[in-house]
């Protein structure tokens, strides 16, 4: 029986009623959240602001309680699950005195509309499952850039130290020019005003970086994403196959039980 019951409540809490409330309830919590940065609103409404954003908080903490019950020692096998439990968590928090800055990272609860919603989760778990390929990719970069650190350190840090005075400097310097953030007139430019042939490093490794290993980075994501997709049309599909030889075993039993009858 309290299976059934334990059942009938994850049902509830997974069905369209139910999420779409506590996704509204996480929107609406945003709102209030972005007023209490204005000053003139807080000073006008905001014991108002307060309330309801605590009446938000007790929503969300009724709905982990309730998961907990539902799914009893299964709700902690489940990411998501400990996602939303620590974004809550967080919120319980004393924030006052030394941990006041816990008080800003009430926003967080935002955060939830990616658990809430299967779009946004297809797309995090794309991200993380990315990341093992990320790292040789990011190893890889970071290669690259303490070997241009160090070259252009050597060549540039005399007559522009602004730029290339320490490995770190000229790390940062790279970077800027690897976004393509005011390369040319920045920083290449006045390099080449000096040294007329520096445009034989910078353009190399714009086109290493940038062109070669930051889209090779694009393409890992995306591919992971994909591969996050259709595990995801996998699961769904599974899911419906089971609903529906539930359904047919429901028949079955039921024209068994007619059967018997005549």
């Amino acid at each position: 029986m309290a299976n059934g019951s334990s059942e009938r409540l994850i049902q509830w809490l997974e069905g369209t009623f139910a999420t779409r409330f506590i996704l509204g309830v996480i929107v609406f919590n945003a709102i209030i959240l972005g007023l209490e940065t204005s000053q003139t609103v807080t000073e006008t409404i905001g014991g108002l602001l307060k309330t309801l954003d605590t009446i938000c908080l007790s929503i969300f903490v009724a709905e982990i309680t309730l998961k907990l019950i539902a799914y009893r020692h299964r709700f902690f096998t489940n990411g998501w699950n400990l996602f939303d439990f620590v974004i809550v968590g967080i919120a319980l928090l004393p924030s006052g005195g030394a941990l006041s800055v816990l008080r800003a990272l009430r926003i967080l609860r935002v955060l939830r509309v990616i658990s809430i919603s299967p779009s946004l989760r297809t797309v995090v778990e794309g991200l993380v499952s990315a990341l093992p390929g990320m790292g040789s990719v990011v190893v890889l970069m970071s290669i690259i850039f303490y070997v241009g650190a160090v070259i252009a350190t050597k060549l540039f840090a005399g007559s522009h130290p602004e730029f290339f005075s320490s490995l770190g400097a000229s790390a940062y310097s790279l970077f800027q020019i690897m976004t393509l953030e005011s390369w040319s007139m920045g920083i290449v430019r006045p390099v080449m005003e000096i040294h007329p042939y520096a445009w034989a490093f910078f353009i190399p490794f714009i086109l290493v970086t940038t062109f070669s290993v930051v889209n090779l980075l694009v393409g890992l994501i995306v591919n992971s994403m994909q591969e996050a997709s259709e595990r995801e049309a996998v699961n769904e599909t599974a899911l419906h196959r089971e609903e529906l030889m539930a359904l047919l075993s429901r028949i079955e039993a039921q024209l068994e039980k007619l059967d018997a009858q005549k």
